[in-house]
């Protein structure tokens, strides 16, 4: 594969979803920190997570949306999730300021080298497995609550989550179930003190993309509900507020006819002792003595040019996972990964997932424009 044929890398170090809570830290005189994006002073300042706002997304259906279109063509930058380009990833790169392999968490399924076990990043982790071992680097909004009010604000079931606890940890946290009612509790957060840093978290939008799809009427509905309660967010606010918008991954509608159970074509599984990772990002991981080349090219001979088939050490190499790996975190990397190149192919291991899990229809984890491309938005400096 030439570099001519290579996805784009993330932009860890300057453009990327990373730099989003340190650059709102140091305005807000957070040391150890950086104002990388260029963010104006501020007192107070509120980033808000969307769940799968896309920058594509958010440019195609923007009539859903004329407050954040609006605020979008005044102030608007366009940011690099991290990859895999899935919400564990993003949100921990986004919590800690660092790239997944510094921070460990390379993908909604990861395998942990010590047990041979497969870890959905988003569920619930087994016992034995640490957040804080797993994920040991201070966050960024653990620094920010030594120097300022430092709040979250989120659903109630991630109060005591394993991935807030790897990731996010850090303030206080708020917890409320409707939209409208975290939206109420950030102002109150921005409120609350003379210096504050507010992190709100929205998921309502990707939840109607996995289920529905970026191009369905309930996913315009959602970003019309988003929309609207952005305007409210923005209509009260103590001076010296900065209110950010931005996103941890972009997404891309596929058929039911493309979502492929790869564990029925047994070349492709020759080899394999693990599978992890998401559809739009597979990672396998070998058996012993099974060479990745060979399974690699495999899998460039069944999908062609549908996919990007890189080995580990390549995606090292190039800095896919960032400009350094944790030593205990590469071998929680498959030796192989495949990731989507066209938008409409997802990949599956059916002998592992659950038979509803091939009804999602809004996907993301490759490396893809509309999966990796996401804004951050200015929309409100009182």
């Amino acid at each position: 594969m030439s570099e001519h044929d290579l996805p784009p890398v993330p932009r860890y170090a300057s453009a990327h979803v990373s730099q989003v809570l340190p650059s709102a830290a140091a305005v807000l005189g957070v040391p150890g920190v950086e104002n990388v994006l260029g963010l104006p002073a501020a007192r107070r300042v509120c980033v808000v997570m969307v769940d799968g706002l896309g920058s594509s997304l958010l440019k195609s259906r923007g009539a859903h949306a004329p407050f954040l279109r609006r605020a979008m063509q005044q102030n608007n930058q366009t940011l690099d999730a991290a990859f895999p380009t899935t919400t564990a990833s993003s949100l921990a790169s986004f919590g800690t300021g660092l790239a997944p392999g510094e921070h460990g968490l390379v993908g909604y399924d990861v395998v942990d080298p010590a047990s041979r076990r497969v870890v959905n990043q988003l569920g619930n982790w087994p016992g034995w497995l640490d957040p804080r071992v797993w994920q040991p680097k201070p966050t960024v909004l653990q620094r920010a609550a030594d120097v300022v009010s430092t709040t979250t604000v989120s659903l109630p079931a991630f109060a005591d989550s394993q991935l807030t606890a790897a990731a996010l940890r850090g303030g206080s946290f708020v917890g409320a179930k409707t939209l409208q009612a975290r939206v109420q509790a950030a102002q109150q957060a921005l409120a609350g003190s003379e210096r504050s840093l507010v992190y709100l978290y929205i998921n309502e939008l990707d939840k109607a993309g996995h289920r529905h799809g970026a191009a369905s009427v309930e996913w315009g509905e959602q970003l019309e509900e988003l929309d609207f309660a952005l305007r409210s967010l923005v209509a009260r606010l103590p001076a010296s507020t900065l209110v950010l918008v931005t996103a941890d991954h972009g997404m891309v509608d596929v058929p039911a006819s493309r979502r492929i159970d790869y564990s029925q074509r047994s070349h492709l599984i020759d080899g394999v002792e693990l599978t992890a990772g998401e559809p739009r990002a597979v990672q396998l991981h070998l058996a012993a003595g099974v060479e990745p080349e060979e399974v690699a090219r495999r899998w460039r001979a069944e999908f062609g040019a549908g996919v990007w088939v890189m080995t580990r050490e390549t995606m090292i190499q190039q800095g896919y996972f960032g400009p350094r790996i944790r030593e205990d975190v590469t071998e929680r990397i498959g030796d192989v990964l495949i990731m989507g190149r066209e938008p409409e192919l997802a990949l599956y291991d059916g002998r592992r997932v659950a038979p509803h899990a091939f009804e999602m229809v809004g996907q993301h984890g490759s490396l893809t424009r509309a999966e990796r491309q996401v804004p951050l938005i200015e929309v409100a400096r009182t």
